[in-house]
């Protein structure tokens, strides 16, 4: 059979190697024909109670194999998912499901007091499904999973699939929309440099709410292998075990992820045979991070990569190019094109920085029920009927095409009336001896119009001076870029995806800019 929708790529898997793993969490082990019958059940089920296709259902669901099933079940049922980590807030979930008209929630059965919450705010849900015990007025996750019912057809390609909300860090959510064909496009794309088989087993730290996590579910059914689920990194040394007791082939990781691994004694020394590969994206890693990260897992291959929620992912670095453009993300992923435009619009010549473009078919359709935000984001491409995406995103590229990140259009700081890229400061921050992490921010100073702020951690035993830090800054930077303040933590703090809370350190260093004056 084609493969047109998402869905179909676990019934062949599960036709093709029915015992094979498809899930390991916790103590649970799932095989593909497992799967695939939890699966139709939970379709038919909720085609049952009234979901139609193309409605909307939203999932508030830990890292598990519930997880699982409600993504592919929903799907299979010709409705669209949108994940949502389980730690959002009573408003933040009322904004999401008013704003998709979600039919229905599926969540976690410790979070039924918070969907009741938000579902005072969004009349178009008509149901909840809780995972654990029965309880009254909600559907059992256990019971719509467990019945033996198949479901009527579902989606064709051009169908919604998902629609995967951003963090919004200022203002409310965007979502941005895909349809199956985008996302099995992006799938086989990365499954194909990343040279993914059956016999791949892919350890999964990051939540499936956020994309990077959730297409570790996808790319791992996609190429019919054994995907390995995490509730998150809290506790590292449970992750090093797994990678042993589980033959783990890949680990996909964000930089917090690697800066906590490399920073275990005695990991290097371990022999880790089966780990092949390593991915990194969300943020760029420190030169420094890469080399530390080589000598931590030094069979495994680094992949760095660069992709943005609206597309999925845009570029990799080929592992054997880490030596020769440490710094690089990369190059398009296969079957796309990338270009960088400068300010009137045209292709910027080599070394000049300028917007990222994209076009392919991972391009997504634009952003739910916001025209006026999708008309800046998607620009006419070749075809009448074409849109590539204006990432928002600077870069430059070298003589060779290979991509080099700057920055966001909406990061840049101007200080002292001079353009800032904080990714340029945190790169000298982290060649400081010392310095384990850094994080750079713009604060709103009367006399230089944005100040920069840089706060930093220390790796396990050194001592960090500001002053000192600040004149080795001096040393690496013109003098308009060096941060007017740097604070030493004994942590950054996270969004629920790992990334740094950049949002939070901008408030913690407004507020002490506010107190000192």
């Amino acid at each position: 059979m084609r493969r047109r929708a998402l869905d179909d790529d676990l019934r062949a898997v599960a036709a093709e190697a029915p015992e094979r793993e498809a899930i390991v969490a916790g103590e649970r082990r799932v095989a593909y024909a497992e799967l695939d019958r939890a699966v139709d059940a939970f379709a038919a089920a909720l085609q049952a109670h009234g979901i139609e296709r193309g409605e909307r259902v939203a999932l508030v669901l830990p890292n598990g194999v519930e997880a699982a099933i409600a993504i592919y079940g929903v799907l299979r049922a010709g409705a669209a998912f949108s994940p949502l980590n389980p730690t959002i807030k009573a408003d933040k979930l009322g904004y999401v499901l008013s704003n998709c008209d979600a039919a229905a929630v599926v969540c976690d059965g410790a979070l039924t007091q918070l969907v009741a919450d938000a579902r005072a705010h969004a009349p178009s849900v008509r149901h909840v499904v809780a995972t654990g015990e029965q309880r009254e007025g909600l559907l059992s996750f256990d019971q719509l999973a467990g019945g033996d019912g198949r479901p009527a057809p579902g989606a064709l390609e051009v169908d919604l699939a998902s629609i995967i909300y951003t963090s919004g860090s200022t203002g409310d959510p965007k979502g941005v929309t895909l349809t199956h064909r985008n996302m099995t496009f992006a799938c086989g794309s990365l499954s194909e440099y990343l040279e993914l088989t059956p016999e791949d087993r892919i350890l999964c730290v990051v939540p499936l709410s956020f994309d990077y996590g959730l297409y570790q579910l996808l790319m791992s059914v996609h190429a019919g292998a054994t995907l390995v689920l995490e509730r998150g990194f809290t506790f590292p040394g449970r992750v090093v075990e797994l990678l042993e007791s589980e033959r783990i082939t890949g680990l996909p990781g964000v930089p917090t992820v690697f800066q906590v691994l490399v920073s275990l004694r005695g990991l290097a020394e371990r022999e880790l045979p089966c780990l092949r590969y390593l991915t990194n994206t969300a943020a760029a890693l420190p030169v420094e991070t890469i080399g530390e990260i080589r000598r931590t897992f030094p069979r495994a291959r680094l992949y760095s990569m660069y992709g943005l929620t609206e597309c999925k992912r845009v570029s990799y670095l080929p592992p054997g190019q880490l030596d020769v453009r440490p710094g690089s993300v990369g190059i398009a992923i296969p079957g796309t094109e990338v270009w960088i435009e400068d300010d009137a619009g045209r292709v910027a010549a080599a070394g000049e920085v300028g917007e990222l473009m994209v076009r392919g078919a991972h391009v997504m359709q634009g952003y739910w029920n916001d025209p006026d935000t999708t008309a800046k984001r998607l620009k006419p491409g070749r075809w009448p009927w074409e849109r590539v995406l204006a990432t928002g995103d600077l870069f430059r590229a070298d003589d060779e095409g290979y991509l080099y990140f700057v920055g966001r259009t909406d990061d840049i700081i101007k200080s002292r009336g001079e353009k800032v890229a904080p990714r340029e400061v945190e790169d000298a921050l982290h060649r400081a001896p010392g310095v384990h992490a850094a994080a750079v921010v713009g604060v709103d100073d009367q006399l230089l119009g944005t100040a920069i702020h840089a706060f930093v951690v220390a790796k396990d035993g050194a001592e960090l001076e500001p002053a000192a830090l600040r004149r080795h800054c001096a040393m690496q930077l013109e003098d308009y870029k060096v941060p007017q303040r740097i604070v030493v933590r004994e942590t950054l703090p996270q969004t629920p995806n790992g990334k740094v809370d950049r949002l939070a350190l901008a408030r913690e260093s407004a507020a002490a800019a506010g107190a000192d004056g």
